[in-house]
């Protein structure tokens, strides 16, 4: 072996990045193989929508990239886009929002990694609430930060309580992270929760970073913004984002709404790394924005019907509970009563009724004897997968 295929050869960083993807999604891949080989399996494990993103939205960008917006972007972002999230965000929150406080990321995950590497350093503590999207942990290797973790439960519905988060924060805390909606669990932290907590940890000199990807996806409840809740937004970061709520996954586009100077150094960050997004699909996340209210409606109207779907079906069967969640394009369903390993549980169930669904291990300690099923398939799909679900129950 050349020396320079050594671990010695390449930096910590990279050290800390080279993590096993872990038992449960050795489940989701063995799946894909299985598909790409032409076996039937329901995949009920994927989280990228199966809608087209609307028509408009993809003329528009066309339309772009035929008048030459293929150019280098502002580190920032292209300031109709920053225009139009801004708006966004003043429309619905009582604190008005500026261009001067939007960055633009090529997707959500870019844009918390950016966040997370201008706020902290090696060694510092983000608080974390678990169950966790499967993306944070690798990012807080790469900084070298310590994760302490509040677990949510299953039995408040994953919501998190406001004591448990207030009691994890310590003298080394420097970010507290959340998720609402949650993924996975499409959990909603109210309002009240999160305008305390912004309190406790601005009197506390602690940064609360909040993840907002689901903000538009909601079925029972309108999501309230942590813009929305806090009083004062000195310590106050929303990251948010079209590839869940546009079906724009492929299109990379999220961005952060944070105060000016943090903003300011987003933007040196991303001139030395990222360096902007498309022009073209820029403009046209801009007109995604400014003309979404129907196209949004009707896709979340689709995903709260799969889940009354999902959730009434699951429910029938003996042994199994639905969690019914409040947003996103996920159900966890509770396997306590019949397993004692949602790893093995998944395995057992591709092999036998090739159903592909993601063990809740993936996400925590939170969410294990939990599966997570995927709403990102059409209805024909998502039936033939709980009727092989409760096959596979009824036999065992």
């Amino acid at each position: 072996m050349s020396e320079f295929e050594d671990d010695d050869a390449f930096s910590a960083l990279t050290a800390r990045l080279d993590t096993e993807s872990g038992d449960a999604w050795l489940v989701h891949e063995r799946a894909q193989e299985m598909k790409k080989r032409g076996e039937d399996v329901v995949m009920l494990s994927i989280g990228d929508p199966d809608f087209r993103t609307p028509d408009p939205i993809v003329d528009n960008a066309v339309s772009h990239l035929r008048v030459g917006r293929t150019h280098y972007s502002p580190a920032l972002g292209e300031i109709n886009l920053r225009r139009a999230v801004a708006d966004y965000e003043t429309r619905t929150s009582p604190h008005r929002c500026s261009a001067d406080e939007v960055s633009i990321f090529p997707g959500v995950t870019a844009a918390l990694y950016a966040v997370l590497s201008c706020l902290v350093d090696a060694g510092d503590e983000v608080v974390v609430v678990e169950p966790m999207y499967v993306g944070y942990q690798p990012i807080l290797n790469a900084l070298d930060a310590t994760a302490t973790v509040v677990r949510a439960r299953s039995a408040d519905g994953f919501e998190p309580r406001l004591d448990d988060m207030m009691a994890a924060v310590g003298a080394s805390t420097r970010v507290m992270l959340v998720n609402t909606p949650g993924n996975p669990t499409g959990a909603m932290i109210p309002p009240a929760t999160l305008a305390r907590l912004a309190e406790h940890c601005r009197s506390r000199g602690i940064w609360l970073v909040c993840d907002e990807v689901y903000s538009m996806f909601t079925f029972d409840k309108p999501h309230i913004s942590l813009r929305t809740a806090a009083d004062r937004l000195d310590n106050v970061v929303v990251i948010d984002g079209l590839s869940k709520s546009h079906a724009m996954s492929g299109w990379r586009i999220g961005w952060v709404v944070a105060p000016r100077a943090l903003t300011r150094r987003l933007g040196q960050f991303a001139a030395m790394s990222m360096f902007g997004c498309p022009q073209f699909i820029q403009d046209a996340a801009a007109f995604a924005l400014n003309n979404d209210e129907f196209y949004v409606r009707e896709m979340r109207n689709a995903y709260r019907k799969r889940r009354d779907l999902v959730c009434d079906r699951l429910d029938s069967i003996q042994g199994v509970r639905a969690l019914r969640p409040d947003s996103g394009m996920f159900v966890m369903v509770d396997i306590s009563a019949l397993h004692t390993d949602d790893v093995e549980f998944a395995r057992e169930l591709l092999d036998a009724e090739k159903v592909s669904l993601l063990p809740g291990s993936a996400f925590g300690e939170s969410t294990r004897l939990h599966l997570r099923l995927s709403l990102a398939q059409g209805e024909d799909e998502l039936i033939r997968g709980c009727e092989r679900i409760e096959r596979f129950v009824s036999s065992r």
